[in-house]
Formats: C-alpha cells, structure tokens, sequence
C-alpha cells in the first residue's frame, strides 16, 4: 500500500510539473466529460494491481458524493452569494445574465423591504409572482432542482413572516376599522382563510371587552340603564363583526357557522350579565315591570341583528325565561297577600275606589263599586297586565293567565269563609291566602261579597287580559292574515280562561244560596221548618182553613224581595247578573225540597196519608213560588220544571189514596189570586176591599167542602 501511495505522489508531482508548459484547461478536459470513467483512467495512467486500483476507485466515487453535497449545502446557505459569484462567473464567460436569473437575485431582497416597510398589497403582488415563477420554473424545468427548492424556501419563508405580521396587527386593541379589514382579507389572501375569519372574530371581542372595563353595575341607577349600555356595546360589536365577516369572507356556510356560533356564544356571555346585575335582584323582589323593562331593552337592541342574518332573540329569551318566571310568580304571589291583609279589614261595604269619583274617573274600571279589598285587588292586576309585554315573545302569556285565576280563585275562597257558617268548610280551601277574614253579618255585606266576585270575574279581569292581545299584534301589524289568525288561535284561551273566573264565581255563589237556603228551612237548633207533617196533619185537624201561603214559602218571598231591592241599588247596569242571584237561590230551596227522601218518605208512606187539604195547601205553596218567580222576572226554565215535577209527585202519592186530585184541587185562578194577594200583603201594598176579603186580611177563609163544590161544579 507504501508503493501505491508513493507511487502515486510522484504521478501526481510529475503531472503538477508538466502543466507548467501545458494549459490547466486541457489537463481538465478527461474530467470534463460525461463519459469519464475513473477506473479505466487509473489503467491507462497507472501500473497499479486490480485491487489498488478498485480502492481507489471506490474513494474518488465517495469524494465525487460528498462533493456534490458539500456545493448544494453551500448554494443553499449562501443563495445570494451564490446568484452573484454566478453572475461575475457570467461575465467572465461575456455571456448576458437571463431575466430569471435577474429576477431570482433582486427577489428576496425586494420582498425583504416590503415586509420591512408593511407594504402588504405589494409583498402579496410579489409573493403570487414569486408563486408564478415557481410554477412556470418547473413547468419549463428552467432551473435546476437545487436553485428551485431553494427559491420555493425563501417564498414559504416570508409568506409566513408576513402571515405572522398580519396576525399580530389584527391582535392589537388599536388596530381599528379598515386596518383590521385589511389585516384579514390580506391574511385570508395569504390561504388561512379560517385562522384570518377566527382573529377578526376575536378582535371584535377584546375590543367591546376593553370597552366594558368602563361600564360598572352600580355606576348605573337601576337595571334598565346598566342593561342598556352593556346592549349597545356587545349588540354593536356582533353586529360589526357581522358586516365584516360578510364583506370579506361572503356566505360561505364555515365561516357563517363560525359567526353564529361566536354571535350565540357573546349573547349568552351578555344574558348572564344582565341576569347577574339587573334581574335576579328585580326577579327575587317580584319586580316584574323592573325586570320587563330589562328583558325589552336586550331584545330591542337584540331584534336589530335579525337584518344582519342573526336571529338571537330566542336565546335570550330561553335564557331570561327564568328570571322573569321568578318576577311572575313573585308578582302574583304579592297580589295574593296584598289582597288577603286587605280582606282581613274589609267592610264589606261598596265605594268607589279612593281619591276618584264616577264624574272625574279616567278609567272604566272607576265605575264601579267595590268593596276595599276588591279595589286593591283589581288595581294590583291592572298594573301587572301593564308589565306582561316581555310574557308573550317569551309564551308566558297562557302561565300569567293561568297564575292570575290561582289568585283569583284564592280571593274567592277568602269570600267563601267571609259568609257566616261557612268556617266548617275552611279546611276544603287550600292556599286561600290569610286564614283571618272580616265576616259579612249582613244580607248587603253578603251580597258585596258577590258583587266583587262577579264585577271582577265578567268585565275588570277580562278587560285587563285584553292587553295581551293588543300587545300580541304588533309583530304582525303589517300582516293582517298571520294577524287574523293569530287572534283566532289566542281568543279560545282567553274565553276559557273568563269561563273558569265565572266558574269560580259559581262557587261563591252555591255557598251563598246554600247557606241562605239552609237558613230558612232549619232552626238554629236543626230542627227543620218544612216537613211533611205540614200536608199531611191538614185534613181532620181543623173546622175552617186560611188559605195562605206556608211561612217558609213567605219568608222566601220576603227573603227574596229584600235581597232583590239590595241587588237593585249594587248591580246598578247589571241587573242579569241580580236576575240569576235570585233564580239560583230560589231553585236551591225548591231543589231540596225534590232531594229531601225523608220528606217524601213521609209524604207517599205515612204515619197518614196526604189528604185533599194538604195537597192544596203543597200545590198552592208551589204556585205561590212560580207565581213570585215570575212576577220577579227570575222564574227560569229549570224552576218551572223541578216545580211541575214535585207537583205531580204530590199528585202521584194522593191519586196512591184512591182519590182524584183533580176533583179536589180549585182551578189555578183561585191558587193565582190567593199569591196575589199574599204578595202584595208581604211586600206592604195591602190589597182593596174585594168582594168577600177584608182590608186586613188578604185571603178568604174556604173550606175544603167549597172547594170540593168549586171542582165538582166546573168538572160538570
């Protein structure tokens, strides 16, 4: 290996002297050309053995590689220096340099002080051209494999240096307006259309953010103001990330999705807000119209979105549903209890409503009479039906109904245990308010119990509700068909919501003709007025008859014509609604008188039969109600049958006797004349002399034989 390597030396000595009389260039030459080959080159100029010469074969090989690496390292480390060493290489070789090659050293340095200089238009003119070049390098192979990933390196080097500056000024709190537009269009230009949509969304963010940093709770004198500033900052700054998401990136679905979903995620941020500062406060205070005024300011400023595609009303309104759920059920709830402490000092005594009279009243509500509680109690409604707009969009309005007849009907429970003898009934009432009411001794303090149920029940609470549906309408004032429906859809709700207040009603109602029922045929004892020994004890116990209503019968009449003059000066305008007060009470005591089974146990039984007497004195005691009835225009279709009803079941147990009842019983003008003349004795009008009647009595004493001869006479 010595010998190889000295007699290599001295090759190599020889040659360095010979090319001191040969030119460089032509000892080059044999490695010049393509078709060298080192093997055949050590043959011909060297006396080395087969295995000398494939080592040193394999080590020229291994430096040719390492070569060649060596230069690419060089060229890309040095890309610059290298485009210049080229070109002086050219002009030594007085070959003219291609615009390419021009190009390709002016490049990086050009596009260096455009980024320098934030000349964003130009740096991404010169990077689509640098991309062009590239394009069209490979398409023509115009430039080696080294030259060109060097060149793509450096576009992908300073696309990404100007991405990054492009992101950072769309970062800055002070990168406002059309620089932050331009920032990201030029970003999205850049191909990070996602990353560009997500840092003008951001933006927008940090900005309003920056701008709450102002905007304190207590700075503020009540929740509307606060809600309305902290508004206008997100609702404005959604809106103007809106308009420039759709200026620069257009309807493409991504980034409208992206939007909304930020849109959502802001609005949510907002709700919390205002319900942390404002509602919750209001909410737990039953301040509806406090937290009304909040939720309406959110949706207004919310509702100018909806022309920007953003329809975020209904998050708000899922979000705020609570909290005026809460303000709702507090509200109602304080009704209840105002009205409960009201009816615990009531009097019972009709008025019109404080500090207004009929003549200056600005209302109709201030036209009517009730009694103090009432007068609350329908103020308090109609100042909750003021503040149930926010109820509606939210579909509150069926809840609101719905917990105001709960109130309702717990005021009428209070009304119920105000009537005398009603307390055994005070465990069936559940949560009817103070458990402590004022009792109404008075047939007229009774009656005002009535008229404020029903006042209240027919004309104040449905014209109240009314609001509703006058609110309703306006999201559909331009459209009268969606309108016409909507109110044909809503008014069913509102007629059964009046029919359950009139239901109510009737529950007051019953107890008061049932307890002015009981009254007259039970004692105070229990021992009752009307029995059937009444009819049945008549025959063979008395010479002469007067013919005369039974008591309970006038003490109904009294009772009812004393009741219908009350009614008269309290239903002034209503005079239905006294008309049908009087028609149930009198079918309450007639009603009894069919269920009673003992009575008629007695009556179609024993101890004695029903004899022609007493079957005149039952049929006359039931013309005398008929006649009475329809005299006092209350005689309904329903009395008149429960009337005929027990007159025939009369009939039917004397015709069991063996007997006819029609020969025995006078025609019914004896029966009308004799309640005629009872009524008008009873009401005061004292009838004059008339044949065979006294001034002082207004019947005629007639024996059963004379009425007996009366029939027989008119049957024949």
């Amino acid at each position: 290996m010595a010998t190889v390597k000295s007699s290599s030396r001295s090759r190599v000595t020889a040659a360095t002297v010979k090319e001191n009389g040969v030119k460089l260039e032509e000892g080059l030459n044999p490695f010049k050309s393509d078709r060298f080959d080192a093997e055949f080159y050590v043959q011909s100029t060297s006396s080395l053995n087969d295995k000398e010469i494939k080592q040193l074969c394999t080590y020229l090989v291994d430096l040719k590689k390492a070569s060649a690496e060596e230069m690419r390292r060089s060229v890309y480390a040095n890309y610059a220096a290298f485009i210049r060493t080229s070109k002086e290489i050219s002009d030594l070789e007085d070959k003219e340099i291609s615009d390419l090659d021009e190009w390709l050293v002016e490049f990086p340095d050009n596009l260096d002080v455009l980024l320098a200089e934030r000349r964003v238009e130009e740096a991404l003119d010169a990077l689509d051209k640098g991309e062009r070049k590239v394009s069209k390098a490979k398409e023509m192979k115009s430039l080696n494999p080294t030259l060109l990933l060097a060149l793509q390196n450096s576009i992908t080097e300073r696309r990404q240096k100007l991405a990054d500056q492009l992101a950072e000024a769309a970062c800055q709190p002070s990168t406002r307006g059309a620089e932050l537009r331009a920032s990201v269009s030029a970003l999205k230009k850049l191909g990070d259309g996602p990353h560009a949509h997500s840092l003008l969304l951001n933006a927008h963010l940090q900005r309003y953010q920056y701008n709450m940093q102002s905007l304190r709770p207590s700075n503020t004198s009540y929740g509307g103001a606060y809600t309305a500033a902290l508004a206008q900052l997100v609702f404005s700054a959604v809106a103007q990330a809106a308009s420039d998401s759709l200026s620069i990136f257009g309807e493409e679905p991504a980034y409208s999705s992206e939007l909304v979903m930020w849109a959502t995620k802001q609005t949510e941020a907002f709700a919390l807000l205002v319900k942390r500062h404002a509602l919750a406060s209001s909410a737990a205070a039953g301040g509806l119209r406090a937290a009304a005024e909040c939720v309406q300011i959110a949706l207004g400023h919310c509702s100018l979105l909806e022309a920007r595609g953003l329809a975020l009303c209904p998050v708000l309104l899922k979000l705020f549903r609570p909290s005026v759920e809460q303000a709702l059920d507090a509200n109602l709830k304080r009704i209840q209890e105002s009205t409960a402490a009201m009816a615990a000092a009531d009097d019972w005594v009709l008025t019109y409503p404080p500090n207004t009279n009929r003549q200056t009243g600005s209302t109709t509500a201030f036209q009517h009479k009730l009694t103090s509680s009432a007068h609350r109690f329908n103020l308090m409604v109609q100042d909750f039906f003021e503040d149930v707009g926010p109820l509606l969009s939210m579909q509150l309005g069926g809840q609101a109904l719905e917990g105001l007849f709960q109130v309702f009907n717990s005021y009428v429970n209070m009304l119920i245990k105000a009537l005398p003898e009603s307390m055994e009934e005070e465990e069936s009432f559940e949560d009817s308010g103070n458990k402590i009411v004022r009792m109404a001794e008075t047939e007229a303090q009774q009656i005002a119990l009535l008229a404020n149920a029903s006042l209240l029940a027919d004309e104040l609470l449905p014209r109240a509700a009314m609001k509703l549906s006058s609110l309703n309408q306006d999201p559909y004032k331009d459209d009268n068909r969606r309108r016409t429906s909507e109110r044909q859809n809503r008014h069913p709700e509102q007629r059964e919501w009046r029919r359950r207040l009139v239901g109510s009603v009737d529950r007051l109602k019953d107890t008061f003709c049932r307890q002015h029922a009981l009254s007259l045929i039970f004692t105070e004892e229990g021992d009752s007025h009307l029995t059937a020994d009444m009819y049945i004890n008549m025959d063979g116990n008395a010479d002469e008859v007067e013919w005369i209503p039974s008591s309970i019968f006038q003490e109904l009449f009294i009772k009812l014509n004393r009741m219908a003059n009350i009614a008269a000066e309290m239903f002034v305008g209503r005079e239905r609604f006294a008309t049908l007060l009087l028609m149930r009470l009198t079918e309450t005591v007639i009603l009894w008188i069919s269920e009673d089974q003992s009575f008629w146990d007695d009556i179609e039984e024993g101890p004695r039969p029903l004899g022609p007497l007493g079957l005149q004195q039952f049929y006359l005691d039931m013309k005398f109600v008929v006649c009475f009835a329809s005299n006092g225009r209350y005689l309904s279709r329903n009395l008149q049958r429960i009337v005929n009803e027990i007159i025939t079941k009369a009939m039917s147990a004397f015709s069991a006797t063996g007997m006819d009842p029609y020969r025995d019983l006078p025609e019914d003008e004896w029966f009308n004349e004799i309640c005629q003349d009872a009524m008008e004795r009873l009401s005061g009008k004292p009838k004059e002399i008339n044949g065979e009647r006294e001034l002082s009595s207004p019947t005629a004493s007639v024996s059963a034989q004379s009425i007996s001869s009366v029939r027989s006479h008119n049957s024949s």
